[in-house]
């Protein structure tokens, strides 16, 4: 059964959203002890930021919680122009289109778009992992590593990502995201390491925060035996809701498809030179 996004829901999930990026921004803050990294509340929503070129630098769930007045967007570009990036913020199609204009107006411009997916998590089906792959809990290593390195490897398939992450970057924000409460799972085929993904519970919601697979062992099953893995651990939390964002049109997005998500809104990605 297909799954219907109203307002209501994309407000819950995009709160999760700007929850999530405070708690990373507060881990990056508490990882590098210099008092760099922000956190500020703005309508509803959060203008966070962790460390340079960092995943977690964006306003997000602004739309859903009023327009937010003028003196707090200075406040905000002011802290990332301090900072020293640009500000990128991310917009609901489900949102006010008010806060659209309202950006645009300032000087943000359209530079990208990503999908959110959803699925209801009460009618799993029960398929267990491909031959020859295995999904467990991960800490550190070699998870940091594989997921990594196979992200610098991108996927060709659908809208390229406006972002490019170091590694050092990406190593920081899994640590981050561990540390705002994201678990990790490590999938093995024939017994080596070839993907990993993490989860990260927000009430009822579950945040499929990232995954990556090795070029070696793409189109094997390895995300799908993933899925299947956090989406299982989801419902036993008793969530009702899992959700993932993706580059349209990518492998990702077809594979999270394959497994009964539905698109349930896109985000309009504005970005505004510090």
């Amino acid at each position: 059964m297909s799954m219907f996004c109203d307002a209501d829901l994309a407000a819950r999930i995009e709160r999760a959203e700007a929850e999530l990026m405070e708690a990373t921004s507060r881990a990056a803050g508490r990882r590098r002890g210099d008092g760099s990294a922000f956190a500020l509340a703005l309508a509803g929503g959060a203008a966070t930021f962790a460390e340079t070129d960092s995943p977690f630098n964006k306003i997000a769930g602004l739309g859903f919680g009023g327009t937010p007045p003028d003196a707090e967007l200075e406040r905000v570009e002011r802290a990332f122009e301090a900072a020293g990036s640009p500000v990128q913020a991310e917009v609901a199609t489900l949102a006010d289109p008010a806060i659209a204009e309202l950006l645009t107006g300032r000087g943000y411009r359209l530079v990208s778009f990503e999908n959110v997916l959803g699925r209801s998590l009460t009618d799993l089906p029960e398929t267990g992992p491909a031959a020859g792959i295995e999904v467990r809990p991960s800490g550190e290593d070699p998870y940091e590593s594989l997921v990594a390195d196979a992200t610098a490897t991108a996927d060709t398939q659908g809208v390229p990502s406006h972002e490019d992450f170091d590694r050092e970057v990406l190593v920081n924000a899994m640590r981050d995201l561990a540390e705002s409460g994201a678990r990790r799972w490590l999938a093995l085929r024939d017994g080596e390491p070839a993907g990993g993904g993490s989860m990260r519970i927000a009430g009822t919601i579950a945040q499929l925060t990232g995954a990556a697979t090795s070029p070696a062992h793409r189109r094997r099953g390895v995300q799908t035996a993933l899925l299947a893995a956090r989406l299982a651990e989801a419902a036993v939390a008793g969530c009702e809701v899992a959700v993932v964002t993706t580059q349209p049109g990518s492998q990702s997005q077809q594979n999270v498809q394959r497994m009964g998500f539905d698109l349930l809104y896109t985000r309009a990605v504005l970005l505004r030179q510090a």
